[in-house]
């Protein structure tokens, strides 16, 4: 992939921009088996690969210069705003909508907000885009002052973003370097953007995360679901007293990897501590007249309530991977079978040290961010 931006030394965040694809991949695999190192029995499939540029599913782009002439992409070491809209990444409605995103601005008359001298109104634009082209926007604000401007500007914009399904205001007061803060106005009747994300339609509301590569997002909830199948008896072959599988998702966010992993036989429930995330997951689920079932909670502090560990976890932490007291529950729970998907191979290798009992048996890299070092790493872990 080639690359303007980088070409020309503006933006740096593609460190393996220019490079093959091919080998991209390639390195990047035999990182993570170093990371994680020799264990045996484990056995690594193929990498699941990406599309080369215009996967980027959602965008987060900070806003700098002034509204007749504002600047949508990152902020120098100044604090100046340097203008990425026609990054290669972004996908395809993404791309249509930064011009008209930026003409908005100008015309609602909301002031880019300024780091050095920390004036100014609007700090970040955030974009996520479905399978089908259909588009959330958030504007993330200073101060509820400026929503008026939004919702006065709203139907134009509509109009210009046919596509546009679902818009809010997010408020961050503070100077802080943050992408969004805590409160969420919407501006929209629908609150949420349907994506069709592998074999399950996901409802993410404004402030849930979402996967940011879909189409390799749809592989890794796929290849789970496979693992699950396997590991599982499936329902024609459990006797009529046999118990029901028991199946606990932590992390679960707005519950991609538990929808795939709901059917007959099968009780899933998903732990998340975002409350717009289980929000979202619980819609899913009702839209899709699934038995999985979402509560807000800490995932350590929940799995340590339990009585009775589940038949399997599921856990997609975050980087900082599980941490001591997490793993220590696994380890001690006597739950026979882990799927571990991980975007950070050295807290996983950790986790992994943590939990003796729990063997790696199989584990693939999907490739949710090319033209980086960045990797996604799914794990099967077997007890013995």
């Amino acid at each position: 992939m080639q690359c303007d931006y980088f070409d020309a030394g503006v933006c740096r965040s593609c460190t393996r921009m220019g490079e093959p694809y091919d080998r991209q991949v390639a390195d990047k695999d035999a990182r993570v088996r170093a990371i994680v190192g020799a264990r045996p029995g484990l056995t690594w499939e193929l990498p699941f690969t990406s599309p080369e540029s215009h996967f980027r599913a959602k965008a987060k782009m900070v806003v700098g210069g002034t509204p007749q002439a504002p600047t949508l992409g990152i902020l120098d070491g100044d604090g100046h705003g340097l203008d990425l809209r026609a990054c290669g990444l972004l996908g395809p409605a993404t791309t249509a909508a930064m011009p008209v995103l930026a003409d908005f601005v100008g015309t609602v008359g909301l002031r880019p907000y300024d780091v050095p001298t920390r004036t100014g109104e609007l700090k970040n634009i955030h974009v996520l885009e479905s399978d089908t082209g259909e588009l959330m926007v958030r504007f993330v604000l200073r101060s509820e002052g400026q929503v008026g401007r939004l919702r006065r500007g709203l139907p134009a914009l509509r109009e210009q973003l046919p596509g546009l399904r679902v818009a809010s205001a997010n408020l961050l007061p503070q100077h802080a370097a943050l992408p969004e803060g805590d409160e969420e106005i919407l501006l929209t009747e629908e609150s949420t953007l349907a994506m069709r994300v592998g074999d399950v339609t996901l409802h993410p509301m404004p402030g849930a995360f979402v996967q940011t590569n879909t189409a390799v997002a749809s592989g890794l909830y796929r290849q789970a679901a496979t693992w699950i199948e396997q590991a599982l008896p499936a329902a024609g072959d459990r006797h009529d007293d046999e118990p029901t599988a028991q199946i606990l998702d932590l992390y679960c966010g707005v519950g991609g990897f538990a929808l795939h992993a709901a059917g007959p036989g099968r009780e899933v429930l998903g732990v998340e501590v975002s409350e717009p995330a289980v929000a979202s997951a619980r819609r899913s689920a009702a839209e899709a007249g699934s038995p999985a079932r979402f509560e807000v909670g800490d995932a350590t502090s929940y799995a340590e309530t339990l009585a009775e560990a589940p038949d399997l976890v599921i856990v997609n932490p975050p980087r900082r991977g599980l941490g001591a007291r997490l793993t220590t529950w696994l380890e001690d729970s006597g739950v026979g079978t882990v799927v571990y998907s991980s975007c950070n191979p050295a807290t996983l290798a950790r986790d992994l040290d943590a939990m003796p009992s729990l063997h790696p048996v199989r584990a693939r890299l999907f490739d949710m961010f090319p033209q980086t070092d960045h990797a996604e790493v799914l794990t099967l872990l077997r007890r013995h």
